[in-house]
C-alpha cells in the first residue's frame, strides 16, 4: 500500500471476475442474468452491485462480473446452466487480472493524468466505469463514491499500473486541476 497526503493506492487480494458475453438486448437474457447473479444488466458504462456481485458494462456485447475468488467457478457454472439455449460465453478471467483501489480527495486527478478520460466532476461520476488505458495499458476502472476507484488490469502488468498509479499520486506530482 502507498500512501500520500492525497491519495492512497491499494493492491487489492485477488478477486472473483467472470467476462459475460451476449445479447443483453434480449429481455429473457436479461431476466435469466439478473435471476442468477440478483444484478441487472448495467447500463452503457455502468456498474451495478447486489451483495457479493457487481456487474459491469464493458462493451455492448460484453459485461464484467465481480463475485468472491472463491466464488468464480461456481458462478460461471450457474451462468453457464441458466443461459443454455442463448448465444452466452462465460469464462473466469479471475487469475489474469489486478485490482487496485484508489482513495483519496485527488483521486479523480491522479486517474486523469493517466487515463483518456473525461474525469471532470459533472462528466464522471460514481457508479460509472470507462474501459480505457492508463499510461499505454489496458485498464477498467470506475467511480465507487466521490474519492474512490477500483481500478483493473492485466496481472501481467500489475506491478507497472501499481508503481504508475503510486507514482501519479505522490505529493510532489499533484496538479490540483479538480
Amino acid at each position: 500500500m502507498a500512501n500520500s497526503t492525497t491519495v492512497t493506492v491499494t493492491a487489492l487480494p485477488p478477486q472473483g471476475m467472470i467476462t459475460l458475453r451476449g445479447d443483453f438486448t434480449d429481455p429473457d437474457f436479461a431476466a435469466t442474468l439478473t435471476e442468477a447473479t440478483g444484478c441487472p444488466v448495467p447500463d452503457q458504462r455502468g456498474i451495478v452491485a447486489a451483495g457479493d456481485i457487481s456487474i459491469g458494462w464493458m462493451s455492448p456485447d460484453e459485461l464484467l462480473i465481480l463475485c468472491t475468488h472463491s466464488d468464480a467457478d461456481t458462478l460461471v457454472a450457474k451462468l453457464a446452466a441458466a443461459l443454455a439455449g442463448h448465444h452466452a460465453l462465460a469464462v473466469n478471467v479471475s487469475d489474469a487480472r489486478a485490482v487496485f483501489d484508489l482513495n483519496g480527495p485527488r483521486s479523480r486527478e491522479v486517474l486523469a493524468k493517466l487515463a483518456p478520460v473525461d474525469l471532470a466532476p459533472s462528466v464522471f461520476k460514481p457508479g460509472e466505469l470507462r474501459r480505457s488505458r492508463l499510461a499505454q495499458v489496458a485498464a477498467a476502472f470506475w467511480m465507487m463514491d466521490e474519492q474512490s476507484f477500483r481500478i483493473v488490469c492485466f496481472r501481467s502488468v500489475g506491478q507497472y499500473v501499481n508503481d504508475l498509479l503510486t507514482k501519479s499520486s505522490s505529493d510532489s506530482a499533484v496538479v490540483d486541476y479538480f
